[in-house]
């Protein structure tokens, strides 16, 4: 029995989750190292060979028909989940530049690419036209790690993030409409008026079908019709199926339609979905390592060579010149600053969509290329759409990767290690210590239901907003630039627990922290469990009722320079265990937070926050 299947299988998700963590560790773009995974692995097995080994057949193109398929689907899921990410409550300040950016910059995005591809690399119009429409797209399988590596402003991040999953299904669309104009014109008496028609249907199939499935799974998970257990079974299952009925109707329709299902399921009220998000966004990050290898692993090498200079300077013009101009053009008379424009041009990375729709598209005109001679000759040229593609994917997704955090940085609209707080509480004591954080350079923003606490904390120039810290709301209207970290100090201990879930997501639960609870010492965990909290704060007793009686008592939040000659453990020595250290800053780039347990290193640090106790009265 030959089992060369089943330790691909088993490796290709061993070495993306390899590729995943190492990205994560080296701060690079994750997708670098994927593809480097996947040419690496394609040197020792093809998945191609594998694939005709188990169908037992000598036909290339068999393999292809059977991975792409799976490829398919595959994609279907990234772009419903990505769907999931998208609320109508972010296009409040971007929303005429990310339908400006869809419509009339994909348009001479596509234009352009047309005429360098036809000219820089000598292909046939109707092949240029065609690879024009594959690399609209720009990728959302890339841009999202790349947003959370770069950590843009929030209508930057919202910018870029609809653009990169909309755009999608239109690429997708577009590439449908030139091959159905430009190969199967002679099958068709009036081929305008079919291309038309398709492009219709496919609005309609996306839009309606996708809306109605929509709103049939809200309706049965709001009935309690099926149990919660099987939910995120159920979205997968009705993602999957919308997608091949769309596709059985009109040919690639399926990728609007499972766009559309979920931008619906993100924008509807009636039930909670977080469960169903977290499901996907695991799903997801598991079947882009997978298919970045696979794809990758099927790349020849040599056949990237070909051309090479020609190919490289199609790259160049269109990293330098193309995307510029389709994002400066088609946002032309918006309000999104220049600063903005620019950071959105210089993230255009193409991803898995646009590998899997050149494949799926050259393997189609090979099959077809014993219709005729000029379907023969198109064929050879066909052949290099998928190594032009997978050029124009390692290219931008280095170039992307490599440039847009440092340029996001000189703009001064990203901050790649953000040491800010968000703090939920804004008590009397919470804005002293808000007050001393700031004056230290540490970025502070205040949530609250209390108006009296938030009306304070303005007048005194914090950053303060008077919502739940549970609310929706949050990401979208309060500015969180700078802000890396959530200090969950309400002396609600269940909202707390309640924050700092949400908000992990976001930060990374190595950054969300909660206080002990009121009715606990620090040793202990209150009414809820172990493994649902957060990070404990301060430690030695300090819950919230704790800290706000110390300050009752005079004791002062306070920021201490400490130098050679005034040391931490000479801190420690003066005013022994009364002091209480909150804060080890040392620099702008790294602040130390007292935990329970924990013992905080004085290495480097340049300044300490502390609690004081009041000074001993003399006589």
């Amino acid at each position: 029995m030959d089992h060369s299947l089943f330790f691909y299988l088993t490796g290709v998700p061993v070495l993306g989750l390899a590729a995943q963590w190492l990205a994560w560790r080296l701060r690079v773009p994750s997708i670098l190292l994927l593809l480097i995974g996947g040419v690496g692995l394609g040197f020792f097995v093809k998945i191609d060979d594998l694939l005709l080994n188990i169908a037992n057949s000598d036909q290339p193109l068999m393999a292809a028909q059977i991975l792409f398929p799976i490829v398919s689907l595959s994609v279907a899921v990234i772009l419903f989940e990505g769907g999931l990410s998208l609320k109508f409550s972010e296009l409040h300040e971007s929303g005429s530049t990310v339908l400006r950016l869809v419509t009339l910059g994909a348009l001479i995005s596509w234009i352009l690419t047309s005429f360098a591809a036809s000219f820089l690399l000598g292909l046939d119009y109707r092949l240029a036209i065609l690879l024009g429409a594959i690399l609209v797209v720009t990728g959302p399988t890339v841009v999202a790690p790349m947003i959370r590596h770069i950590r843009p402003t929030r209508n930057v991040a919202s910018i870029v993030k609809w653009e990169g999953i909309v755009v999608d299904p239109i690429g997708a669309i577009l590439a449908v409409l030139v091959f159905e104009l430009m190969f199967h014109s002679s099958h068709s008496d009036q081929p305008i008026m079919t291309a038309a028609c398709i492009l219709v249907l496919t609005a309609l199939i996306g839009g309606v079908f996708g809306t109605a499935i929509g709103w049939l799974l809200t309706l049965v998970v709001k009935k309690f019709w099926i149990p919660d257990h099987l939910h995120g079974v159920l979205f997968l299952a009705s993602a999957l199926g919308s997608f091949a009925i769309s596709n059985f109707v009109i040919e690639e329709s399926g990728l609007m339609t499972v766009t559309v299902l979920g931008i619906y399921l993100a924008n509807q009220k009636a039930v909670s979905l977080d469960h169903i998000v977290q499901f996907k966004e695991n799903l997801g990050v598991i079947l882009i390592s997978c298919l970045f290898i696979v794809l990758g692993s099927r790349l020849d090498l040599a056949s990237l060579a070909d051309n090479g200079a020609w190919r490289f300077l199609f790259l160049v013009v269109l990293i330098a010149v193309i995307r510029p101009a389709s994002v400066l053009l088609g946002s032309w008379g918006t309000t999104t600053h220049i600063r903005e424009k620019l950071l959105v041009s210089a993230l255009a990375p193409r991803g898995i969509v646009a590998a899997a729709v050149a494949s799926v598209f050259s393997l189609k005109i090979i099959a077809d290329a014993h219709s005729s001679e000029d379907m023969l000759a198109l064929a050879t040229q066909a052949e290099t759409l998928v190594p032009i593609t997978f050029l124009v994917i390692v290219g931008t997704v280095t170039f992307y990767g490599l440039t847009s955090a440092p340029l996001a940085r000189y703009l001064g609209l990203a901050d790649s290690n953000p040491q800010g707080m968000l703090i939920a509480g804004a008590e009397d004591w919470i804005q002293k210590l808000a007050h001393v954080l700031e004056k230290t350079g540490v970025p502070v923003v205040l949530v609250d239901t209390n108006y009296r606490n938030v009306s304070e904390a303005r007048m005194a120039g914090l950053r303060a907003y008077c919502c739940s810290i549970l609310s929706e709301n949050i990401e979208e209207s309060a500015d969180l630039s700078g802000v890396g970290r959530l200090l969950a100090m309400t002396g609600n201990d269940e909202v707390n627990v309640l924050a700092t879930r949400e908000y992990a997501h976001l930060f990374g639960k190595a950054n969300v922290y909660q206080l002990t609870p009121n009715n606990q010492s620090s040793g202990g965990r209150g009414s809820v469990k172990e493994t649902k909290r957060a990070r404990d704060l301060f430690g030695g007793g300090l819950n919230q009722r704790r800290l706000a009686e110390l300050v009752r008592q005079g004791y002062e939040m306070k920021a201490t320079k400490l130098t050679e000659a005034f040391t931490l453990d000479q801190f420690r020595m003066t005013h022994g265990d009364e002091a209480k250290i909150l804060f080890l800053i040392d620099g702008p780039q790294k602040v130390q937070i007292s935990l329970a347990g924990e013992t905080m290193k004085g290495d480097g640090v340049q300044t300490l926050i502390a609690l004081i106790p009041p000074k001993a009265p003399t006589n």
